[in-house]
């Protein structure tokens, strides 16, 4: 059973930055693929980025929405058990309710099939 708890949403000006973070319970959070999803009002849920669960002393595949490419970076740091998700260059569509997800399959994380959701924090982006 993994807990998932997202933290660091916010209002910010068109331009500016954020860090979301989530943090995962449990013992084993290298052994899950971690990503990030939002859902905008009136739109359905959709994938923003993914990082692949660690394997030894390979770096993490990374996936990004083309959407997001270049302004967002997902990493995880499996000493806090915590992925992160830096977002520069915000822009007002952009907003949305950001959710945490979490599952032992990379492929059915970035489906968005994860079997570990958390409850989501809300990023607006000002213009």
């Amino acid at each position: 059973q993994v807990q998932l708890v997202e933290s660091g949403g916010g209002l910010v000006q068109a331009g500016g930055s954020l860090r979301l973070s989530c943090a995962a319970s449990g013992r084993t959070f290298s052994m899950y693929a971690l990503g990030w999803f939002r859902q905008a009002p009136g739109k359905e849920r959709e994938f923003v980025a993914a990082i692949n669960r660690s394997a030894g002393w390979t770096a993490e595949n990374t996936y990004y929405a083309d959407s997001v490419k270049g302004r967002f970076t997902i990493s995880r740091d499996n000493a806090k058990n915590t992925v992160y998700l830096q977002m520069n260059s915000l822009k007002p569509e952009d907003t949305a309710v950001y959710y945490c997800a979490a599952d032992q399959s990379n492929l059915s994380l970035r489906s968005g099939r994860g079997g570990y959701w958390g409850q989501g924090t809300q990023v607006t982006v000002s213009s």
